[in-house]
C-alpha cells in the first residue's frame, strides 16, 4: 500500500453535505454533465475569476484548533478597570453551556415565523421586560446593536419627532467618547448640528434649549460622575425639547431609573449582564421609550397576541415600522440586532432575579465605595462624591503616569483620561483582593487598609439617586434561581423553537448553512472573550493577528485593496459604505451629490441605508427577465448626473440571478460621476468564481452572517466589514479611543474598533478550515443546490426568474400567487403548512408579494433537499385537492395550519381531513416530529392590543 501523509478527514467534506455521487445525481437533473459546466452557463464569462483564491492551505478541524489555541495565548488577560461601557462579568456556566455553546439557540434565524419561534419569543419578551422595569419605561425594543449606534438611533428618534426649525443635539461630554464620534458620524450626513459639552453649565435657564431638538445625556457619566438630572429634564421639555439618557443597565438596579427623573428615551448596553468583554462584542444594546413614541421605536418589537385557539401566543410586532417595508422612508436600517446575546442577558436576570441583580449591583457598588475611601484615607484626591462603578481620581501629571505604570507592573489597566486624571472602573469580577493591590498602587509605599476594613466603614456614595421602586416583579423572574430549574425552563424554551438542528431553513436572502462546531469552540476561550476592546494593543496580539489576516482573506476575496471589520452588522455595513463614498465626493468637492440609484431588485436594506447616509433614493426599474432596464439606469443616470452620488447594487440580485451587463452598470454610474455600492449580501454565490472588485464596484459589504458562517442566532448576532477601491481606503471607519481606519476617516460607526471582534474568529476559522479550493466548492455545490431545487419544484410552482442561459444563482423565486385564485391559498398558507412537514418556510413574499424565496446552501445534503422538495410538492397536492372540489377552501389542511399536538389530540375533530394528514403528512415527520406549540397566530389582534412586557400572572391564571 503506498504511503500516504494527507489528512483522511477534510472539513471540507464535512461542511459540504452532498456528496460525489449525490452531486452528480443532482447534475443530471439539472441537465448538465459536471459543475463547471452548471456554473458556465449560470455566471457571466467576462466576470469570471480565472485563477485560484491565494489563500493559506485548508486546515483540519484539529489543526484549526491547535493553531486557535497558540494565537490566543497571545492575548493577555490583565485585570481591567478602563470602563468606558465595558465590564468583565461572569456567564453564568448553565447559560453559557445551554444558551451560548447550543446550536439549538444559535442557529435559530429572526422569528418571523412566530409559531417555531415561540420559546426566543419568550426569551426577548423577558429581555424587554427587563429593560422596561429597569429604565421605568413602558415600551423596550429586543434589542440593538451597541450602546453608541443605539445612541444614533435615539437621536435620529427625536430629530424625527422634532417641530421646524430645530437641527441640533446638545451631547454631554459626560458621554462615552466612542459614542460621542459615532453621534457626529451618523449626523454628519443629516446636516445635524452637534453640540457638546457641560450640560448643567451649558444649558442654563434662559431659553438655550430651544434649538436643540434633543439632549443626550450619560448616566452615570463616563468618568462616573453621577448627577441628578430631573431640573434639566424638566426644562428641555418645557422648552420642547426630548432627553435621551445612555445608562448602564445594572447601575439601574440602584438608581432611581430614567422613566422616573423625566427621560423619554433611554439606552445603553446590556453586556455586563452575563456577555462575555470578547474584545468588543458581540454584545446586546437595549433600548426604551415612553409609549407615545413607539411607532418610531427602531428595531423589533416582541409583542404578546393570541392564536387561532385563543392560546397566548408571541410575535413579532408593529412590523410595518420594519426598514424592509418603509424602505426609503424609514427612520432606521436596523436589520440584524444582537438577539442571541439579547438573550443571554434576559437569561442572567432570570437566573439571579431581583434580588441576585441587586446584590450584584450593591457589591460592586461596594467595591468602588471602599476603593474611594481608600483613596481619600490616603490623602489623594477623588473627584465625584456621588458615583456607582467609576472612580475618577486627579494628581499632578507625574504622579498620574506613577500609578498608571505601578498599576501595569501588575497588569493591571486603568483609563487615562487626561493628564490629571484617572478612572477606576470595577465590575462584577473585581475582589477585595484587587482593591487592595489598587490602593498599593496609589499608596506608594504607604500603609493601605484593607478592602474589608474600608467596607465595614464605606457608605453608599449614591445621595438623593437611590431607587426605591421594584423591578423584575413578574414570576418569571423568581422562578428559575437553581440551576435544576434554570435548566429546565431553558430547554423547555429551546424545545419551541426550530433550528438547524431540526432541518434545513431555506430562507433565501439569509443563507442559513453549517455552522461548525470547530469554527464555535474558541469564543468562549477566556483568552479571546475577557479581552477590553480598548485594552492596549500590545496586549491582545493574538486579536490584532486574527483581524489582520481576516482583513487579507476577504481582501483576496472580494478583490479590494482596504478593508474594515467595524460594522457589526450586514446595515451598518451598507451605512459605512455609503458614507464612504459620501466623504470620497466631500473631498473632491461634489458634497451636493446624495442622489443614489437602487434597482428594485435590490435587497430589502438598501433603500433605508441610502436614507439613513442621507441620499436621495432614485430606483431603476428591471425588466420582465429581472435584469436592470440599462435603459432606465442611462436615462436616470443622465437625468441625476449633477447630483449623482452612487448606485447600490445587488450580486447576485434578490431576484436570484447574475446581471449579464453588471460591468455596464458600473460603468454608466462612473461614467456619470457615481460610485458603484454592491451589496454583498449574496457573495456565497461568487466567493472563488468571480469577485466584487472585479465587476467594476467601488465598495462591498459581507456578511459574515451570511457567506462565512456566523450563526444568525435567532435575528444576530452579524458582521458586516467593508472592502473598498484604493482611492476610498484613506476614507474607512476610525475610532477616538484606539486608531483604525484611513487618515480621513468618515469617524466610528459602532463603538468598538473592530466591531463584534469575538465573532471574526468564526469567520477567519471557516475560510482557514474550507482553503482555497474547498471555498470555490462550496460556491459551486450552493449553485448547483439551487438549481436541484428550482427544476424539481418548477413543475409544481413556476421559477419567476431565469439568467439568460436558464439557471439561477444560489437561490431561485417560487411563484405560488396563482394559487390564490384556483383555490383560495396564500403564500402565508403554504409557509405555515410547511411547519407540519418540520420545515421552516422561505424567505415570503419578498422580493415579489405572494411567493417564496428559497436558498438551500452547500451544507445540506441532498436527502434533505429532497425532503424538502417533497413537502413542497405534497402541498401542492393537496391544494389541487381544494381546486378539484375534493378539499373544502375554508377547511383544508393549509387553512388550519400548523397542527399543534393539542389540537390533534382534542377530543372532538371536525375537519374533513384526517388527524394524520393534519400532523404527519409525509414518512419522515413520524420518525421526528417537531411539534409546532401555538396554532397560527393573530397578527392583527397582537397590533391591536400592543403588549410588549410579559403579562401579568394574573392573566395566565385565568387562561
Amino acid at each position: 500500500m503506498p504511503v500516504s501523509l494527507s489528512h483522511p478527514d477534510t472539513f471540507v467534506a464535512r461542511h459540504i453535505g452532498p456528496d460525489e455521487s449525490d452531486v452528480a445525481e443532482m447534475l443530471r437533473v439539472v441537465g448538465k454533465g459536471s459543475l463547471g459546466e452548471l456554473i458556465d452557463q449560470t455566471i457571466p464569462s467576462t466576470i469570471r475569476l480565472r485563477r485560484p483564491l491565494v489563500l493559506p492551505p485548508a486546515l483540519s478541524e484539529h489543526e484549526l484548533l491547535e493553531r486557535l489555541g497558540e494565537i490566543a495565548r497571545k492575548n493577555e488577560i490583565w485585570r481591567s478597570f478602563l470602563g468606558m461601557g465595558y465590564s468583565d462579568c461572569i456567564t453564568p456556566p448553565v447559560i453559557q453551556r445551554n444558551v451560548i455553546e447550543n446550536p439549538g439557540w444559535y442557529t435559530q434565524y429572526t422569528p418571523y415565523q412566530a409559531e417555531i419561534s415561540q420559546g426566543r419569543l419568550e426569551a426577548l419578551l423577558n429581555f424587554q421586560t427587563m429593560v422596561s422595569d429597569l429604565t421605568a419605561l413602558e415600551i423596550a425594543n429586543a434589542s440593538l446593536l451597541d450602546e453608541s449606534s443605539a445612541a444614533a438611533e435615539a437621536m435620529h428618534m427625536m430629530e424625527s419627532s422634532a417641530g421646524a426649525g430645530r437641527t441640533a443635539i446638545f451631547v454631554s461630554d459626560g458621554c462615552h467618547p466612542q459614542t460621542i464620534d459615532v453621534l457626529r458620524t451618523r449626523a454628519a450626513a443629516h446636516g445635524i448640528e452637534v453640540v457638546v459639552g457641560d450640560a448643567g453649565a451649558s444649558l442654563a435657564a434662559d431659553g438655550s434649549t430651544k434649538k436643540f431638538f434633543g439632549v443626550l445625556l450619560q448616566y452615570p457619566a463616563t468618568d462616573g460622575g453621577l448627577t441628578d438630572h430631573r431640573a434639566l429634564i424638566a426644562r428641555v421639555h418645557a422648552e420642547g425639547g426630548m432627553v435621551a439618557m445612555a445608562c448602564d443597565l445594572l447601575a439601574l438596579a440602584l438608581l432611581t431609573p430614567p422613566g422616573e427623573l423625566g427621560a423619554d428615551i433611554a439606552f445603553g448596553s446590556a453586556q455586563r449582564f452575563g456577555v462575555p468583554l470578547g474584545y468588543g462584542g458581540p454584545h446586546a444594546a437595549f433600548f426604551a421609550c415612553k409609549a407615545e413614541h413607539v411607532r418610531k421605536l427602531p428595531g423589533r418589537i416582541i409583542g404578546v397576541s393570541v392564536d387561532a385557539h385563543g392560546k397566548r401566543a408571541l410575535r413579532m410586532a408593529l412590523q410595518t415600522r420594519e426598514q424592509h417595508i418603509r424602505r426609503e422612508k424609514a427612520t432606521s436600517n436596523v436589520c440584524t440586532a444582537q438577539a442571541l446575546l439579547a438573550i443571554v442577558a434576559s437569561m442572567y436576570a432570570v437566573y439571579h432575579g431581583p434580588k441576585g441583580v441587586r446584590a450584584i449591583a450593591a457589591r460592586v457598588h461596594g467595591m468602588a465605595s471602599s476603593f474611594a475611601l481608600g483613596l481619600r484615607e490616603l490623602g489623594v484626591r477623588v473627584v465625584h462624591d456621588r458615583f456607582f462603578d467609576t472612580v475618577r481620581v486627579e494628581g499632578e501629571p507625574a504622579r498620574v503616569q506613577a500609578w498608571v505604570d505601578g498599576a501595569r507592573a501588575r497588569k493591571m489597566n486603568l483609563r487615562r483620561i487626561d493628564a490629571r486624571s484617572l478612572g477606576v472602573a470595577f465590575d462584577e469580577v473585581t475582589s477585595p483582593a484587587d482593591v487592595d493591590a489598587l490602593l498599593a498602587v496609589f499608596a506608594g509605599g504607604a500603609a493601605v487598609p484593607s478592602c474589608e476594613d474600608l467596607a465595614r466603614r464605606a457608605s453608599a456614595a449614591l445621595a438623593g439617586l437611590e431607587r426605591t421602586s421594584e423591578y423584575l416583579t413578574h414570576a418569571v423572574f423568581g422562578a428559575h434561581h437553581s440551576e435544576t430549574e434554570m435548566l429546565r425552563y431553558m430547554r423547555m424554551l429551546e424545545s419551541r423553537d426550530l433550528s438547524l438542528a431540526h432541518s434545513m431553513i431555506p430562507l433565501g436572502s439569509c443563507t442559513m448553512k453549517l455552522n461548525a462546531t470547530a469554527e464555535m469552540m474558541p469564543i468562549t476561550w477566556a483568552h479571546f472573550n475577557r479581552i477590553h476592546p480598548f485594552a492596549p494593543v500590545d496586549q491582545a496580539q493574538g486579536y490584532q493577528l486574527v483581524i489582520k489576516q481576516l482583513e487579507a482573506m476577504l481582501a483576496e476575496i472580494t478583490g479590494f485593496p482596504a478593508v474594515s471589520l467595524q460594522p457589526n452588522s450586514g446595515a451598518q455595513g451598507e451605512l459605512a459604505g455609503l458614507l464612504v463614498i459620501r466623504k470620497y465626493h466631500e473631498t473632491r468637492g461634489d458634497g451636493h451629490r446624495d442622489v443614489c440609484l437602487i434597482p428594485a431588485s435590490a435587497h430589502g436594506t438598501n433603500p433605508a441605508s441610502a436614507a439613513v447616509a442621507g441620499m436621495r433614493v432614485v430606483v431603476v426599474a428591471c425588466d420582465e427577465k429581472g435584469y436592470v432596464d440599462l435603459a432606465d439606469l442611462e436615462a436616470k443616470a443622465r437625468a441625476h448626473a449633477k447630483d449623482l452620488a452612487a448606485l447600490m447594487v445587488t450580486y447576485p440580485s434578490t431576484y436570484g440571478i447574475f446581471e449579464e451587463e453588471i460591468e455596464r452598470i458600473c460603468a454608466i454610474v462612473h461614467d456619470h460621476g457615481g460610485q458603484v455600492y454592491l451589496d454583498g449580501a449574496n457573495l456565497n454565490a461568487q466567493v472563488g468564481l468571480c469577485r466584487p472588485a472585479d465587476v467594476g464596484a467601488d465598495v462591498c459589504h459581507v456578511n459574515l452572517h451570511k457567506t462565512f458562517c456566523i450563526p444568525h442566532g435567532g435575528g444576530g448576532p452579524g458582521m458586516g466589514p467593508i472592502g473598498v477601491a484604493q482611492h476610498l481606503a484613506k476614507f474607512l471607519p476610525g475610532h477616538p479611543v484606539i486608531p483604525v481606519g484611513g487618515e480621513q476617516t468618515i469617524g466610528p460607526v459602532t463603538a468598538a474598533p473592530w466591531g463584534s471582534a469575538s465573532i471574526l474568529l468564526i469567520s477567519w476559522a471557516y475560510i482557514a478550515m474550507m482553503g482555497p479550493a474547498g471555498l470555490k466548492r462550496a460556491t459551486e455545490v450552493a449553485i448547483l443546490s439551487a438549481n436541484y431545487v428550482a427544476e424539481r419544484l418548477h413543475p409544481h410552482f413556476p421559477v419567476f426568474y431565469r439568467g439568460k442561459r436558464g439557471r439561477v444563482a444560489h437561490e431561485c423565486i417560487l411563484d405560488t400567487r396563482s394559487v390564490k385564485k384556483t383555490a383560495g391559498i396564500e403564500v402565508d398558507d403554504v409557509a405555515k403548512r410547511l411547519m407540519d412537514y418540520g420545515f421552516h418556510a422561505p424567505t415570503m413574499s419578498f422580493p415579489i408579494a405572494g411567493t417564496l424565496m428559497v436558498e438551500p446552501t452547500e451544507s445540506e445534503p441532498k436527502a434533505e433537499l429532497d425532503r424538502f422538495c417533497d413537502a413542497v410538492i405534497a402541498i401542492r397536492a393537496e391544494i389541487r385537492a381544494i381546486e378539484e372540489g375534493k378539499l373544502p377552501r375554508d377547511d383544508n389542511p393549509l387553512k388550519h395550519a400548523p397542527h399543534t399536538a393539542e389540537s390533534v389530540m382534542a377530543s372532538e375533530w371536525t375537519h374533513p381531513y384526517s388527524r394524520e394528514v393534519a400532523a404527519f403528512p409525509a414518512p419522515w415527520v413520524r420518525a421526528r416530529k417537531f411539534w409546532p406549540s401555538v396554532g397560527r397566530i393573530n397578527n392583527a389582534h397582537g397590533d391591536r392590543n400592543l403588549m410588549c412586557t410579559c403579562p401579568p400572572i394574573e392573566s395566565y391564571a385565568a387562561e
